[in-house]
């Protein structure tokens, strides 16, 4: 790899971000990692100073994406980026019936408008550097579960509009990939607890009652979520944005597999299947 193969990341802070931010660093990228605080860049740069920038990026705030660019532009010159990783996310979850319509634009907001910005704002650069878009998905993308329905729907949205550039970008030959992992063991689940917390917190009082055991049992299964190590995330990153013809979509994790067959079944044969893996509720 040349010291000139450069590439942005998102949400790098922690997780999946950092395992991709070390990786690519190891294999002789320039990584500028986007982090939300100063701490976390400075934090993440100790690990591997001669290859890691950061790079103060909120995805959801255009003033910091727009100096993100100018940064990355005057540090790479005319070589361009060799790659771009939307990872920033969050997840919201909770009865549909229930959720504050202020967080499910939170929701949109940093899962789909985010990657969007990010990506229209260093596109001339990707285009100079004839790189790769690499936009981190979910199995919940492709495959929706109750009570997950904010963060599903934000997946499947990024999953179309990564299909959509994919194509708009081939005249220019910009590869532009989906990674879809199942279960992995980052901090994103502690944070969607805190999350779940905040959100039961708002909801009225019928919430609770329509959907009592069922919330008890997603708060339960969301502090007990163990998965993947989020480098099995990264390789599949790195083979993206090294392999001459990378695959547009990477399904990382056995679970993720096992999703997507369930999909393939009849849609009232699927439904009952992940039903009858909630407590009773309702009736």
């Amino acid at each position: 790899m040349t010291p000139n193969k450069s590439v942005v990341i998102t949400g790098a802070s922690t997780g999946i971000g950092e395992a991709c931010a070390l990786r690519l660093a190891g294999l002789g990228f320039r990584v500028f990692a986007g982090v939300r605080r100063e701490a976390d860049g400075l934090a993440l740069q100790q690990k591997s100073p001669d290859r890691l920038t950061p790079l103060l990026l909120d995805v959801t705030d255009p003033a910091h994406i727009a100096a993100a660019v100018e940064r990355v532009g005057a540090a790479m010159g005319a070589s361009g980026l060799a790659g771009l990783v939307n990872n920033a996310g969050v997840a919201v979850g909770g009865p549909l019936e229930f959720v504050p319509l202020d967080e499910l634009h939170w929701q949109f907001e940093v899962n789909v408008i985010g990657p969007v910005a990010v990506s229209q704002a260093f596109l001339p650069l990707l285009r100079q550097g004839r790189g790769c878009i690499v936009n981190m998905s979910s199995i919940g993308g492709r495959s929706a579960t109750p009570f997950f329905g904010p963060y599903c729907a934000s997946k499947f949205a990024l999953e179309a509009l990564t299909d959509a550039l994919r194509l708009e970008l081939q005249p220019w030959g910009l590869e532009v990939v989906l990674i879809e992992p199942g279960e992995i063991a980052t901090p994103i689940w502690q944070k969607s607890l805190a999350v779940a917390e905040r959100l039961i917190a708002k909801m009225p009082p019928q919430a609770n009652e329509l959907y009592g055991p069922v919330i008890d049992f997603m708060l339960k299964m969301i502090s007990q979520t163990e998965g993947l190590s989020p480098d099995e995330v990264a390789q599949a990153v790195a083979h993206a944005l090294t392999a001459p013809r990378p695959k547009t979509r990477y399904l990382v994790g056995r679970d993720a597999k096992i999703r997507v067959w369930l999909e393939r079944l009849p849609t009232r044969w699927r439904d009952r299947l992940i039903f009858s893996r909630l407590p009773e509720y309702g009736g």
